[in-house]
């Protein structure tokens, strides 16, 4: 009796990693099949992009607050803890009723079918590599779990040894040889789709003319004399990226256009080719996510190259009771933009090139919106394929449809990126410092407080232009000692304010406080 017991035990432990390996092959004959049609096919970034649909706001600013750019990882490992122990629940179902387990398999797979064509763009033929990854996998279940049985069954009767001992061993080669089908499925269909993959080499090909108006010249002085402040310009790989796709959206230059469209005069289409030949301008931007915490990275400043987008509504005439643009990216994340700043002299544009080249892939290649003065969520649309120019009253984008304001104005914010939190310094003379910004208003002073002192004003890097970071630094004198030093920013209507606010619904504020060590 007690063999049987745990026989029975050892059996719904196997059953589990049946259930494992047979989701694996699930994935991996999804993926490899996928790869000869789209990303949207791939089944983990469908589950990916669909939970993040329908993510509350406060968890995905948790996740952004918490990892990071890194919050894509994190989903990803989640996603797989998740995917495990319900594959290993499901093994298990299968084991002791194999109706139950086929019934709870086929309910994954519709899951993940439904998320696929849900994906902006998808088709039926995009569900195809999850239904025949599924019945892949049904069959690899049936095949393990009935080994299990027939050990099971061997294993009631004393004089079956043998034999129980050739069922066992038949489960785990049979389970071993279809996790490595699994990975090798895996592995060829990214290997498939990184050679089949021609958008990044069109996009290395890509040249720029000259822009009609080049970026001003920078000031000699916009970078503080102070290591460890970041650099003036952000190189493309340190920039930051959040936005709402886990797989990079691949687009293909010579099919890519842009609709212009809704309430104006004049509907009409624009090509890649028509963004080359027009008269482009350069300019120096910083960007700012709305997740950025006091004090965060979510910051850079870059080059940019673009088509002015008052040209673009120029040429489309809105009607006059329309206030917004509703910009569209190919996969489905929208933004409402004021109508009225997409119209002013700031140099808003449909970018195509970032410091000097063309848009890396994750940053929106080959055309994104850049618009100063506003947090991302509400302008700075990646992979932008439509702009319909509608009312506030009429429509709503993505992130207003979880509760974000409409509106998204950079608040005025001071930076201290030196010295580190928690970090060491010498004690005596030291020099601090750091970035500051209020875009489109720019900066007119910092002052830094140490160990709730008095203000003093900071030193300002020379400024480039009201759209970009200013740098700042400032020498103080520590005993050995642990010390707080405070920062805060002026733009031409006053001092940033104190008061503490979460990044929901509109940014962060609140003056920054770095504790250190003297040594």
């Amino acid at each position: 009796m007690k063999a049987l017991l745990r026989l029975g035990r050892k059996g719904s432990t196997l059953a589990a990693l049946a259930g494992i390996v047979a989701a694996g092959l699930v994935l991996g004959v999804a993926e490899l099949l996928g790869a000869f049609l789209t990303a949207r096919a791939a089944p983990l970034i469908a589950l990916g992009s669909t939970f993040i649909d329908f993510t509350p706001p406060w968890l995905q600013d948790f996740a952004i607050a918490t990892f990071g750019t890194n919050d894509k990882v994190a989903l990803f490992v989640g996603m797989g803890v998740t995917i495990v122990i319900l594959a290993a629940i499901l093994g298990i179902v299968a084991y002791r009723k194999w109706v139950l387990g086929v019934a709870g398999v086929v309910l994954m797979g519709a899951v993940i079918v439904a998320a696929v064509i849900s994906r902006a763009g998808a088709t039926l033929l995009d569900a195809v590599p999850t239904v025949i990854g599924t019945a892949v996998g049904l069959l690899a279940l049936r095949y393990l779990i009935r080994s299990l049985h027939a050990s099971h069954d061997a294993g009631a009767q004393e004089t079956a040894r043998e034999t129980t001992g050739t069922s066992r061993r038949t489960f785990f080669v049979a389970a071993g040889i279809t996790a490595i089908v699994a990975g090798a499925a895996a592995a060829g269909g990214r290997a498939i789709a990184g050679a089949r993959n021609t958008v990044n080499m069109a996009r290395e090909a890509l040249t720029f003319p000259t822009p009609a108006s080049a970026a001003p010249a920078v000031p000699s002085g916009v970078e503080v004399d102070v290591e460890g402040v970041v650099p003036w310009v952000t190189p493309n790989p340190d920039f930051y990226r959040i936005d709402t796709a886990l797989s990079v959206p691949q687009i293909d230059l010579e099919s890519w256009e842009l609709r212009v469209h809704g309430m104006v005069e004049e509907e009409f289409t624009i090509t890649f080719q028509d963004l080359l030949d027009a008269e482009l301008i350069e300019r120096h931007i910083t960007l700012t996510c709305v997740s950025n915490p006091v004090g965060g990275n979510l910051a850079g400043n870059a080059k940019w190259l673009g088509y002015p987008i008052r040209e673009l509504l120029a040429r489309a005439k809105p009607t006059g009771d329309a206030d917004m643009v509703l910009s569209t990216s190919t996969d489905g994340f929208s933004a409402s933009t004021p109508l009225p700043i997409l119209q002013d002299d700031r140099d808003a544009m449909l970018a195509i090139s970032m410091n000097g080249e063309a848009l890396p892939l994750e940053h929106g290649y080959p055309v994104r919106m850049v618009v100063p003065g506003l947090y991302g969520y509400v302008s700075a649309t990646k992979w932008v394929v439509d702009l319909e120019v509608t009312r506030f009253a009429d429509k709503t984008a993505y992130w207003t449809d979880r509760g974000w304001a409409e509106k998204g104005p950079i608040k005025t914010m001071a930076r201290v990126e030196v010295p580190r939190s928690f970090g060491q310094v010498p004690a005596g003379a030291f020099t601090i410092g750091g970035s500051a910004w209020a875009q489109h208003r720019g900066i007119t002073k910092v002052e830094v407080q140490v160990d709730g002192g008095e203000w003093e004003e900071a030193t300002l890097a020379a400024e480039a232009s009201v759209d970009t970071w200013r740098q700042w630094s400032h020498e103080i004198n520590v005993d050995a000692g642990s010390h707080t030093v405070r920062a805060r920013a002026y733009d031409p209507d006053g001092a940033q304010t104190e008061d503490r606010a979460d990044t929901v619904p509109d940014g962060a504020s609140g003056w920054q406080s770095v504790q250190f060590t003297a040594n």
